[in-house]
């Protein structure tokens, strides 16, 4: 299958009308050459805040509520695109206060199949800005999704840099790594997460990025980044693990074919097979004691 990964910039929305041309343009561009699975990124929802007028985008705390209260119009929008164009999306997340979890708000992506299949994934664990700034909480638990496509999960920028979340999700085939950063140290941070999570579940993830400045929000006002897809440096997958990685900065769809039975293969018989070896670390992975030499 073909799958397409966003570097996508935001904009300040005049009207819903604007908003939902822009999302469909994207989603029709990428279904028109022959891509299955999108992937937009994280805080891609944030834009929608200017639909609450510029002194709320603007507003540190009242942005959070402003888009939290339209993602339920985004959430009808992205599952009609879902099934008008045939295609799997994975939305770009935006803060949902979910009273369930807490009285402050997630980050939360969601996948939507043209089935009408929904589902959420939260990010789990926040970055200092989050915690700091934002306020913004770990949601519900970790996730793998059966879809048509394949087993899929999704690990959010910072998430990706763990590698116990990584395993978690060891059941998925693909790795959804929708991430928001603002400065090239944090875009390779992911990305080497994003890579490293590939190389021991020897699947394929795939990492997209908010690109440009925004001016009208202060929680996503500047941000690094490119598209890129990733797979395990082994047989059946380039030298490199590189799939596909876009231009930095620069607006757009990454595309990459994808073959499950590659990935089958190669966690069947790869030169390496660290997927199934990860277990023999245990009693092995206690913290070391320092020895004077």
């Amino acid at each position: 299958m073909k799958i397409a990964t966003a570097a996508y910039p935001l904009d300040a929305m005049q009207s819903w009308a604007d908003y939902r041309s822009k999302i469909e343009t994207w989603v029709a561009d990428a279904a028109e050459q022959g891509a299955k699975l999108l992937l937009f990124p994280e805080y891609g929802a944030m834009e929608l805040a200017t639909l609450a007028g510029s002194d709320v985008a603007a507003d540190g705390e009242a942005c959070l509520r402003a888009v939290s209260d339209i993602m339920p119009e985004v959430d009808a929008l992205q599952a009609d695109l879902s099934r008008t164009y045939g295609v799997v999306i994975c939305a770009g997340s935006g803060p949902v206060y979910d009273e369930a979890i807490s009285t402050r708000p997630v980050n939360r992506p969601r996948l939507f199949t043209p089935a009408g299949g929904m589902a959420v994934q939260d990010k789990q664990i926040m970055t200092r800005y989050e915690r700091d700034v934002m306020n913004v909480v770990g949601g519900g638990p970790l996730q793998v999704f059966a879809t048509e496509l394949g087993k899929i999960a999704v690990l959010t920028c910072y998430d990706s840099e763990f590698p116990l979340l990584g395993r978690a999700v060891t059941e998925a085939e693909i790795i959804l790594v929708p991430s928001c950063t603002e400065v090239l140290s944090g875009y390779w941070r992911v990305r080497i997460g994003a890579m490293a999570r590939a190389l021991e579940g020897q699947c394929v993830t795939v990492m997209s990025s908010l690109v440009g400045s925004f001016d009208a929000c202060p929680h996503a006002s500047s941000n690094t980044g490119m598209g890129g897809i990733f797979g395990p440096p082994d047989k059946g997958f380039p030298e490199t693990g590189v799939l596909a990685e876009g231009t930095l900065n620069t607006p757009g769809w990454t595309y990459a074919e994808v073959d499950l039975d590659a990935i089958s293969q190669v966690r069947a018989d790869g030169r390496v097979l660290g997927r199934t070896h990860w277990v023999e670390q245990k009693g092995r992975d206690g913290l070391a004691p320092i020895v004077t030499v």
